[in-house]
């Protein structure tokens, strides 16, 4: 079977979409400079699947590391890459930081790829790159706008990079999958979302605030044209999210994409507030959280959610879990590895 790269492979998406690409017979070889994750990942995907990815620790910035890295590693026909800072707050604190890991890293990627012709690209992207949309739910063929937040500029631009690359070179052939906002853990919580640091995503702020590790929650305003006033996203179990990588790739390899580039929307299809999602995990985990409303975070945006028709009709894809169950899985990750930590 075919050895795919997974670049940021520890990391919380890239773990998830190992664990399905080895599920699916592929082998898997991660790199990845644990910046912002944690080397016994690889101990949980093993626990999962039978099957200890290879990894190198290596930040694709270092072109010479990654070179030899390629030359170690002919075998690669295909890669996903997921490595990269992705914490919107900070990006708008740190843009310098955002815009020379990401794209540095990108480029050195592809120019490795061009080197030892290996033609095929997951690049792991974003919704950021649609701004605050006009129209909801929102399409791939939505006008990219100006982006809110330095980390979503990095994704708009690394698409544009990718683009350039394949018109200049016909053999190399990508497909970026829009990620709306990814949530849960793996059902049988070895592996899950581990932040370095304080959380700047949603979930496992309220996963930390249940278990004590934080004091209070905050939520981002409660002033939003929306419902109740608090933001709105498209929450996406991580696992059904991995599950489109591994379609992504076989489309790839097996030649089967109409385009040289594609790009496809991941999401529910279905947009829930931050209100929401506290009353949710509350209700489904039976507890209470401390939290309280305080002023709106620079870099959000107001709503968004995703139109997926595309990802369904022509990946075959499609998100099966619910809120439900996607945060009773992130409670039991939050609880199982801090029982670990005692």
């Amino acid at each position: 079977m075919d050895t795919i790269l997974v670049t940021g492979g520890t990391g919380y998406i890239g773990s998830h979409t190992v664990v399905e690409l080895i599920n699916e017979g592929y082998r898997v070889v991660i790199a990845d400079n644990l910046s912002n994750s944690d080397i016994g990942v690889l101990d949980g995907i093993e626990a999962i699947t039978g099957v200890r990815p290879g990894f190198e620790k290596i930040d694709l910035c270092d072109g010479t590391a990654l070179r030899e890295f390629s030359l170690r590693h002919s075998e690669i026909k295909a890669v996903i890459h997921f490595a990269a800072s992705k914490a919107v707050g900070e990006s708008v604190e740190e843009p310098l930081l955002y815009y020379r890991n990401n794209l540095v890293s990108l480029m050195n990627l592809l120019e490795e790829m061009q080197q030892r012709s290996v033609s095929n690209l997951v690049f792991s992207s974003s919704c950021t790159v649609y701004g605050q949309p006009d129209k909801l739910p929102v399409t791939e063929s939505a006008p990219v706008k100006k982006a809110e937040s330095p980390y979503g500029n990095t994704k708009k631009i690394s698409e544009d990079i990718i683009s350039d690359c394949i018109k200049s070179n016909s053999s190399l052939k990508s497909i970026s999958l829009r990620y709306f906002n990814p949530i849960g853990a793996h059902p049988s919580a070895l592996i899950g979302e581990l932040p370095r640091g304080v959380p700047d995503n949603l979930v496992p702020f309220i996963t930390q605030t249940a278990s004590g590790l934080r004091k209070e929650l905050k939520v981002f305003g409660n002033d939003y044209n929306t419902p109740d006033g608090s933001c709105i996203r498209d929450y996406i179990n991580v696992t059904d999210l991995a599950r489109a990588h591994v379609v992504a790739i076989k489309r790839l390899l097996e030649n089967k994409s109409r385009e040289n580039y594609e790009v496809f929307n991941l999401g529910t299809g279905r947009g829930v507030s931050v209100l929401e999602m506290i009353r949710t995990f509350e209700k489904v985990n039976s507890l209470k959280l401390n939290y309280s409303i305080t002023s709106r975070r620079p870099g959000d945006i107001e709503q968004v959610w995703a139109d997926t028709t595309l990802a369904n009709r022509e990946l075959g894809w499609k998100a099966e879990s619910n809120l439900e169950e996607t945060l009773v899985s992130a409670w039991k990750w939050e609880q199982n590895y801090r029982n670990k930590q005692k």
